[in-house]
């Protein structure tokens, strides 16, 4: 792995990088209230030169308002070089102070350079940065309890990320129900493919609209869990698509039915979900995920599929 670029080396067969949550999240800092990445760190993520970048943004400037994009001052950028130890000895030859990217910013970004390998890792990023706004969210009594000192010595001693881990292993509080806006794709995104990494055995997924969305959110499954998709005849998935799937990612089984209006998602027979949105529409109009806990109902949907 190159340390330097803090990512893994290109994959020729598919020229795409690799990279892991992992290594980004070590590459997002908070500044001005705000998760934010460096302009190096960016363009290094979808091999651009700084320079160029940088040269995208200023030509789209009206593209990117401040909470999209904004330069650090200097006393910023010192202190986070000495806050950060990886950042120390990065960025002494530079001949302007860097330039920050919020989630919203490169999201634009990676949808003006329109290059294949941007457009990927953007995905990838947001994703972590939503993944780390959750995870702040739901700890933030523990973040109120630590003081100061205790966060140098976490910073100093890498543990962060143990933590984060650790916290997230270790979730006491259970999903109960959650209502996404219009816009909120990539949160709820997110919690689908939380939801479908939680299965250990099998996938019962019941969507009259679905099309190859659901496959790429599929892929993140357990490896050998099942996966059976109960669909109307109205549906995009084909033959074909069914197949090049199940060479990588078995076993998934599409059968065609009328007995469902609304979605659900059951995983492993214990745990049914209700979803108000076609899973290929999460994000586009205001709707709801709700757990439903109630048994008998679990059981009535398993016997109709």
């Amino acid at each position: 792995m190159n340390e330097e670029n803090n990512i893994a080396p290109v994959n020729e067969e598919l020229n795409v990088v690799k990279y892991g949550t992992e290594n980004i999240r070590n590459l997002i800092y908070t500044i001005r209230g705000k998760q934010v990445m460096l302009d190096s760190d960016v363009a290094r993520l979808f091999e651009y030169e700084t320079k160029d970048i940088n040269r995208n943004v200023k030509n789209n400037i009206d593209r990117f308002p401040e909470y999209y994009c904004f330069q650090l001052t200097e006393d910023e950028y010192e202190a986070l070089r000495c806050k950060f130890f990886t950042l120390k000895g990065r960025g002494q030859h530079r001949k302007y102070l860097p330039y920050v990217f919020t989630e919203h910013g490169i999201t634009m970004l990676a949808g003006i350079l329109k290059s294949r390998v941007a457009i990927n890792v953007s995905i990838k990023i947001i994703d972590t940065f939503v993944e780390m706004r959750k995870f702040i969210l739901n700890n933030a009594q523990l973040f109120k309890r630590l003081t100061t000192m205790e966060y140098k010595m976490l910073e100093h001693d890498k543990k962060f990320g143990e933590v984060f881990d650790e916290l997230q292993r270790n979730k006491n509080e259970e999903f109960k129900q959650q209502i996404f806006f219009n816009g909120q794709i990539y949160d709820s995104y997110s919690l689908i493919i939380d939801i479908i990494k939680t299965a250990q055995n099998k996938i019962l997924i019941i969507d009259n609209y679905i099309d190859d969305t659901i496959l790429k959110m599929l892929t993140k499954k357990n490896k050998n869990v099942e996966v059976v998709i109960l669909t109307s005849e109205n549906s995009n998935i084909t033959k074909l698509d069914i197949q090049k799937f199940n060479k990588e990612y078995p076993t998934l089984k599409v059968a065609k039915t009328d007995k469902f209006h609304d979605r659900f998602i059951v995983i492993d027979n214990k745990e049914l979900y209700h979803i108000g949105a076609s899973l290929k529409d999460l994000g586009k109009k205001c709707f709801a995920i709700s757990k439903i806990k109630d048994m008998e109902y679990l059981e009535k949907i398993s016997k109709m599929s």
